[in-house]
């Protein structure tokens, strides 16, 4: 959660340009600014699994589909009218932007249906969507009408523009089948957690399954042809060489970044399962109330946003960008973007730490979807 705010500083407040992954125009610094990021969406989206799972050891089968359906549901209305308006700076929602809560959402429907099935035959989806859905890259998909859209919705979507009618589209940057074999993964992991499982095997399995992804990333990579529709390439020095190679494809997530992200997160996640220390204790502030702080910070974000262009003596007039709505001619540099990027997260310390009370000791049906 605090990384991803980085990431959300940057889009609302650093100059607008290039891609910071983009080779030829990127910086080492602007490009980690970017990558390290990467590491956030897979995470939530698998650690929302586990939660899934653990959310199971309280319900029964049908509970939890049926509590499944909703909160899915719930997170695609949140990035359709919440998330978007962010985004658009669009009262009439002239752009539905759907980003990491409707494809986290559609893969909680979508677990929801196989809950019957046994959890070895989810791990086994899960395992297919992952290493599999990179032979689209050599499938010639559907182009036009209704089919090109659903494609972009559910299997393949890198900033997709889908026009619903005269003035109003659909910008698709997470496609759902691929995140939703992350989902399924994390739920059939989240077994790993259940009462009475052995720690230390836990600990075992994860940080063996962490490292092969991570060899796997590397080897696969060197080989440089299937598991991700960009292939890495030699450029002008060294350190770009390197940010090539570790420039995985997010939109669609290829299978190199899944390796590449959920590989490390699974032996972090072997080695500080019972972390006890200053740090921790403030991370765990802001990994109790996911949802509301996502919710928040982008609203602070844009905020900020507002008031520096305000200030600036800009005229609020966009310029263009379809996703990230921003006054033309307005921007900061990256180290005032690190700067705005910690004050955030230290302002909203305590009001986090007082909901994640909150809800610990209050019981309201609507905490589990806030």
């Amino acid at each position: 959660m605090i990384i991803m705010t980085l990431d959300h500083t940057r889009d609302f407040l650093h100059f607008p340009g290039p891609s910071p992954l983009d080779m030829q125009t990127t910086t080492v610094i602007l490009f980690f600014t970017r990558w390290i990021t990467h590491f956030c969406a897979p995470t939530f989206v698998f650690l929302g699994g586990v939660s899934a799972y653990l959310a199971g050891q309280r319900r029964s089968k049908k509970e939890l589909s049926i509590f499944l359906l909703k909160r899915g549901a719930w997170l695609i209305l949140s990035d359709m009218l919440i998330i978007s308006l962010l985004f658009s700076f669009d009262l009439q929602y002239h752009m539905l932007i759907l980003e990491v809560l409707w494809a986290t959402g559609f893969g909680m429907i979508i677990l929801a249906l196989l809950l019957r099935a046994p959890i070895q035959i989810i791990a086994a989806v899960a395992v297919i969507i992952i290493f599999g859905h990179n032979l689209l890259d050599y499938m010639q998909l559907p182009q036009t009408g209704v089919a090109a859209g659903l494609t972009k919705l559910f299997l393949s979507a890198k900033g997709a523009f889908i026009p619903l009618s005269t003035g109003r589209a659909i910008i698709v940057l997470y496609a759902v089948l691929p995140w939703t074999g992350a989902l399924l993964l994390g739920y059939a992991f989240g077994s790993l957690y259940k009462n009475g499982y052995d720690a230390k095997k836990r600990q075992r399995i994860l940080r063996l399954t962490g490292i092969s992804a991570v060899v796997l990333f590397v080897v696969l990579r060197l080989i440089n042809h299937y598991g991700d529709p960009s292939p890495w390439a030699t450029q002008r020095n060294t350190a770009h060489t390197i940010l090539s190679f570790l420039n995985a494809t997010k939109q669609s997530p290829s299978l190199f970044f899944f390796l590449m992200t959920l590989g490390p997160v699974m032996v972090l996640l072997s080695f500080t399962e019972k972390a006890v220390n200053r740090l921790a204790e403030f991370c765990r502030v802001y990994g109790n109330v996911p949802y509301i702080y996502f919710i928040v910070h982008l609203s602070l974000l844009r905020l900020i946003n507002v008031v520096l262009a305000l200030i600036s003596g800009l005229p609020m007039k966009s310029d263009g960008s379809p996703i990230v709505w921003q006054v033309q001619g307005f921007g900061i540099p990256l180290w005032e973007v690190y700067l705005f990027w910690i004050g955030v997260v230290l302002l909203l310390y305590f009001p986090c730490r007082w909901y994640g009370n909150y809800k610990r000791t209050h019981s309201q049906w609507w905490l589990s979807y806030v």
